[in-house]
Parts: C-alpha cells; sequence; structure tokens
C-alpha cells in the first residue's frame, strides 16, 4: 500500500443523478399502493439507493416485484424533474397540504438556516429535496437497477422515534454492472465471517450466554493470541509499556472522564455494593466502557517530569458496551471486546512527532494485513452538539494539529463534522465489510479534555507544572472487528503463523501412522501447531477435509516418505506438490512462523 490511502468511495454525477433520481421514483411508485405514506430520507448511496417512509400498513418482500414494475412504468412515461425553491412560509404551507409531517418537522429544522426549500416534481410525485436529478425519467436504463431488500430505520435515527420502512435498491450505469455486482455479492456472502466462523469453528454467540458476547473457541483463540503477542512485540519495540486494569471500576471514575454523563446509554446497569454495615458509603460498580481512564490513573500515580515524557501505556484490555440488539452483527458489533489500546502522554511539543509514529504503525498493520482499502476520515467535533467540549480554541488547535500531520504525511482524507470524540479529535481509518458496509478499522485520537477533568500534571523543564496532552490509539482495533476482517478478506485461510493448526500430517496408510506422529511431535517441540488425521475416513477425504478447513499446509507421508525421512508438501490452493526432507521442511517451517511470513499471498521462501 502505497503512503496515500485509498480514499472513500466517490460517486460521479451522472450516477448520482441517477441513483437520487431512482429513490423518488421508488417512493412515487409506493404511494401508489400506500397513499398515506409518510415520506422520510430518499438519499443514492454505494451501491443503489433507498427510501424511508413510514407506512400505515406494511409491506414485504414479497411486494417488491410489483413495486419495481411500477418503477419501470414511470420510467417508461418520461416524467420531468422540475425544481421549485419556496419562501419559507409557502414551504410550510405546500408540505402541510400534503399531509407529510416527517417533511414538516425537517423544514422547520432547516428553515432555522435558511429563507427557502427547494422542491422537486416528478410527474404527480413532490418531495422536498436539493437535487440533482436527471432530466427525465427516461434517462434511466429500466435494466439498470433492481429493488434489493427491506429493512427498519428509526426516524433520524433516534430509537425513541417511529420506526420507519426502508426500502433499498440497486442502481449501477447499466445492465451488465448491476448484474457483475450480484454475481459478486453472492461470492463474497461465501467469505461472511459469521458463516466461516462457524465451520472453521472460530467463535460461537449463544444467547443462552448473551447477545453480543462471543465465545472463542480453540481454532479462534489461537488466531486472538497470536495477533495479541504479534503487537506486543511491534509496541515493545516503539517503547511501549504494558499495564493491567480491571473490568469493573467505580462509577465516580466515569462521573470523572465523561462517559457517565455523556455514554451512559452504551454503558451496562451499575452494580450496587453489598455491604452488611449500614453505615458503609453505598458504591456503583460498571463494567468498562473505555480503557482509558484506568490509564489515566496509573499516569496519576506519581509526580511526572517532562524528561519521562512521552509515556506510552498499552493493554490489550477488554471492555463492555451494550450495543442495541438490532445493532449486534457477528464479531463486527459486539458487547464484550479486547482492545488493542494504548494512551500516549507527552507534551505539546510532541505530538506531532508521537501522531505520525502511531500513523506509521498503522501503515505497517494495514500493509502487513494486505487491508488495502482504507480511507482516512479526519472526524472533528461540531459546536452545536452538547457533547463536545467547549473549549472551541482547542477544539481547532488539535483539529490542525491532524490536519497538518495528515497532509506532511501526504495522506489523503475527508473530513466529517460532528464525528469527533467528546474530548477531541480523532483521526479513523474507514474500510467497508464484504456486504459493503461501511465500518472504522482503527482510530486515533488527540485528547486535550481529559488532562484537564483529570487535573494531570508533569513538572516542565522551566519548573512549572503543565498539563500533558493524551494520545489514544488502536492500530488493530479490536480483536473482534479485525478478526472478522481478515477472515472476510481472506476468505478464512490464514498465513501459517495465525492459522489454528500449521500443519495437518495425513499418513496414506495405517502403517504410517508412527512416522506422522514423530514428525507431529518434533514439530511440537518446535512450537508448531501440527496434528495428524487419526480418522477413518479414506486417504483421499483425509487431504480433501485438510483443504476444506483451510489449513495452510498438509503433509503427507507414506512408504517412499519413511524410507527417505521426507514428506510430500501441499499448500493450501496451490496444484503443486513437492517431496521434501523432513528437516528442511522444519526448518523452513520454523522460519515462516518466526517471520511471520503472509503466505496465503506467496510471500514464501520454500522450495515449493
Amino acid at each position: 500500500m502505497s503512503d496515500k490511502y485509498e480514499p472513500k468511495f466517490k460517486m460521479d454525477e451522472s450516477l448520482y443523478k441517477m441513483r437520487h433520481s431512482l429513490a423518488h421514483i421508488l417512493a412515487e411508485a409506493v404511494l401508489q399502493v400506500r397513499p398515506k405514506a409518510q415520506l422520510g430520507f430518499g438519499p443514492p448511496v454505494r451501491t443503489g439507493f433507498y427510501y424511508d417512509m413510514l407506512l400505515d400498513e406494511p409491506l414485504t418482500e414479497a411486494d417488491l416485484p410489483d413495486i419495481e414494475k411500477r418503477m419501470r412504468k414511470i420510467i417508461q412515461e418520461k416524467q420531468s424533474f422540475k425544481r421549485e425553491d419556496l419562501p419559507k412560509e409557502k414551504a410550510l404551507q405546500k408540505l402541510d397540504g400534503m399531509g407529510q409531517d416527517l417533511k414538516v418537522e425537517y423544514a422547520k429544522e432547516l428553515l432555522e438556516k435558511n429563507d427557502s426549500l427547494s422542491f422537486y416534481t416528478s410527474g404527480p410525485f413532490v418531495d422536498m429535496c436539493e437535487g440533482p436529478h436527471v432530466d427525465d425519467t427516461s434517462k434511466i436504463p429500466v435494466t439498470s437497477f433492481k429493488l434489493d431488500s427491506i429493512a427498519g430505520s428509526y426516524w433520524r435515527g433516534d430509537s425513541t422515534r417511529p420506526m420507519l420502512t426502508r426500502i433499498y435498491g440497486l442502481a449501477f450505469p447499466s445492465e451488465a454492472e448491476l448484474k457483475e455486482f450480484i454475481k459478486n455479492r453472492e461470492l463474497a456472502l461465501k467469505r461472511d465471517h459469521r458463516k466461516l466462523g462457524q465451520e472453521l469453528e472460530l467463535f460461537i454467540i449463544d444467547e443462552r450466554v448473551g447477545k453480543g458476547l462471543p465465545l472463542w473457541m480453540p481454532n479462534g483463540t489461537v488466531i486472538r493470541e497470536e495477533l495479541e503477542k504479534f503487537a506486543k512485540e511491534v509496541e515493545f519495540k516503539d517503547g511501549y509499556v504494558r499495564v493491567a486494569t480491571p473490568h469493573i471500576a467505580n462509577g465516580e471514575l466515569y462521573k470523572l472522564s465523561g462517559h457517565l454523563p455523556l455514554y451512559k446509554e452504551s454503558m451496562f446497569p451499575p452494580m450496587r455494593s453489598i455491604e452488611k454495615d449500614p453505615e458503609a458509603p453505598a458504591e456503583e460498580f460498571y463494567l468498562k466502557p473505555m480503557n482509558c481512564p484506568h490509564h489515566h490513573m496509573i499516569y496519576m500515580s506519581r509526580p511526572r517530569s517532562y524528561r519521562e515524557l512521552p509515556v506510552r501505556l498499552a493493554e490489550y484490555g477488554t471492555v463492555y458496551r451494550y450495543e442495541k440488539s438490532g445493532q449486534l452483527a457477528g464479531l463486527l458489533r459486539v458487547r464484550g471486546l479486547a482492545m488493542n489500546d494504548a494512551h500516549i502522554y507527552c507534551t505539546e511539543d510532541q505530538i506531532k512527532d508521537e501522531i505520525k509514529k502511531v500513523v506509521a504503525m498503522h501503515k505497517f498493520y494495514f500493509e502487513k494485513f494486505r487491508m488495502d482499502k482504507i480511507w482516512v476520515r479526519l472526524s472533528l467535533h461540531d459546536k452545536d452538539k452538547d457533547k463536545f467540549g467547549d473549549n472551541e480554541e482547542l477544539w481547532f488547535k488539535t483539529e490542525n494539529v491532524l490536519r497538518e500531520v495528515l497532509k506532511e504525511l501526504d495522506v489523503e482524507y475527508e473530513e466529517a463534522q460532528g464525528e469527533g470524540a467528546f474530548y477531541g479529535p480523532k483521526i479513523d481509518y474507514q474500510t467497508e465489510n464484504v456486504l459493503g458496509r461501511e465500518e472504522t478499522a482503527a482510530t486515533v485520537q488527540l485528547d486535550f479534555l481529559s488532562p484537564t477533568r483529570f487535573e494531570m500534571e508533569y513538572v516542565a523543564a522551566d519548573g512549572t507544572k503543565q498539563k500533558p496532552f493524551v494520545i489514544h490509539r488502536a492500530p488493530l482495533g479490536t480483536h473482534e472487528r479485525f478478526i472478522s476482517f481478515l477472515i472476510e478478506r481472506w476468505g478464512g485461510a490464514f498465513p501459517t503463523w495465525l492459522a489454528p493448526i500449521q500443519v495437518k500430517i495425513v499418513p496414506v496408510a495405517e502403517d504410517f501412522l508412527p512416522y506422522a506422529e514423530k514428525i507431529a511431535g518434533d514439530l511440537r517441540q518446535l512450537m508448531i501447531r501440527a496434528e495428524v488425521d487419526l480418522s477413518n475416513d479414506s486417504f483421499s477425504k483425509k487431504v480433501r477435509n485438510s483443504i476444506t478447513k483451510k489449513t495452510p499446509n498438509t503433509w503427507i507421508v507414506g512408504a517412499n516418505e519413511v524410507k527417505d525421512n521426507t514428506v510430500t508438501w501441499r499448500r493450501y490452493s496451490v496444484e503443486k506438490q513437492e517431496q521434501v526432507s523432513a528437516d528442511k521442511a522444519k526448518s523452513a517451517l520454523v522460519q515462516m512462523v518466526e517471520q511471520r511470513l503472509m503466505d496465503n499471498f506467496g510471500d514464501i521462501g520454500l522450495p515449493l
């Protein structure tokens, strides 16, 4: 991957107009069958469009073919899209007359900052909309779109508001591109980490344990531990020291940090102390939603001098967040998660260099794991929202520091207002899962608020007491989410150093079991995860089973191998197999593991 991360997908204007127009055509078609529908929002999106509507009678996916047929008829009518700009009073009168209460609510909000609103009319359909749209519906190929699915969506994303019906559609410039997307998506679904996680026995989620609480099976635990070991080595070389903190804390800590007043809805409810002494003060404990308040207390445990800054505290700490049931999604959205977390306490003069080192670490990991579909978002504050600290000067100062770092490193990025943390701006590394859903893979946060809240200090060179800045960083995000990305990108085929079973030894017949067991024993002494297939399956099925389980290395042993002290080495997804001396094979395997070669990408210096 180059220094320039891939920017987020950008839609060209003609495709935007087409998809936006299809959203209006969809709403017009739905109104033909549900004339009392209340209109929400209908934007173009990465793969097509959708429209949110409040319906008096439900629609199901069985209704989509009929609605799609009505859309094609509308397109053939060559309806023109005509824009009209209306001043405040006339705009509200128009919406009231249409009986569109949701639009009226949103219009009133828009009119607090605007003197007029724009409307688009196509045939009998009218919508409050900024546009743009195609000139008329005939400009849209009737075979270039397809209604895809129905989902629920809260009005304005607020779970206390009405649940709307969201109809998704796919749309591409041509029928061929639409069919190609559908075909590729079907292939991608085979890589869904939930499907492969079960097939490869990596993890399970059992509601008897709890939604969003993964149970890591032996195979998945290997991957977790290897990733953690790798991260610890990388961080040690970069000057981090490790700490360990408890899974719960007194609620007073989270009041001080700001998590309780601002993020209580995302935290599990409190546990109350059960002191028998009636005079003992009652305490409330919470499962920790973040590691940072705990790390702050470690920093503050003794006086600090500028000479020891930066202080870099790292922990693969497990945190707990109450994600709503509807938001849980395999390992992507969970309630118990292990973060590749660290906090850097530094002087103002050290901020840029430290962030550059962290950005370089992110780049190293993304290149190592071949995560090339990454784009960078600079997440800023929004002065109109209550969640952000009210020091405008420091907000703009810290935002500008991150902006300058990205520019100096020649990293392309997009800015997002209102996406910052409550304590400071962020650099977010965004990606997509196989279904096209945008996710945050990793983050770097510059915190100016916590040092004030916690009254952190260090003694400067002139003897004065100063406040440090805090950099929060998690290059590998969480075990859960990062492993889901790897499963999907690699289709479950892990490189040897990460694979749960690194070598499957398959004897041609039972007579060769002793030799196979000896080879496996030798490998285990070298800390290689080796297994002998002891099943009653036929030889060919044993080989097939090893391939099905995506074992990176299958070693076949028979009469020739026993006689010559060799193995026949077969790599996953490689047709060629080769007979190699057992000693040479063991040595090569150790090399692959020690160097953490990404041999699932062909990075392998072996005689194969």
